[in-house]
């Protein structure tokens, strides 16, 4: 029964996928893009990308050596 309702809904995942490639109106476009993008706003959106990717990894290199000091035992 398991198999029969995976299947089923693989078939109609397939069926849908096929109307929205077909579709003229969908939102997928082979032009390029109608404004460029200049040289300071891709230094900007690149330098935002840098940022939010080796911020996390900063902070946790930087805080090591705390993450690997052991509080005391508690007192028995």
């Amino acid at each position: 029964m398991l198999v029969a309702l995976s299947r089923t809904l693989q078939l109609r995942n397939l069926s849908w996928s096929r109307v929205v490639l077909q579709n003229r109106s969908s939102s997928i476009y082979s032009k390029p893009p109608k404004t460029k993008i200049g040289p300071g706003q891709s230094f900007f959106i690149m330098s935002v990308f840098a940022v939010a990717l080796l911020l996390p990894a900063g902070w946790i290199l930087h805080h090591l050596p705390e993450y690997r000091h052991r509080p005391p035992a508690p007192p028995s």
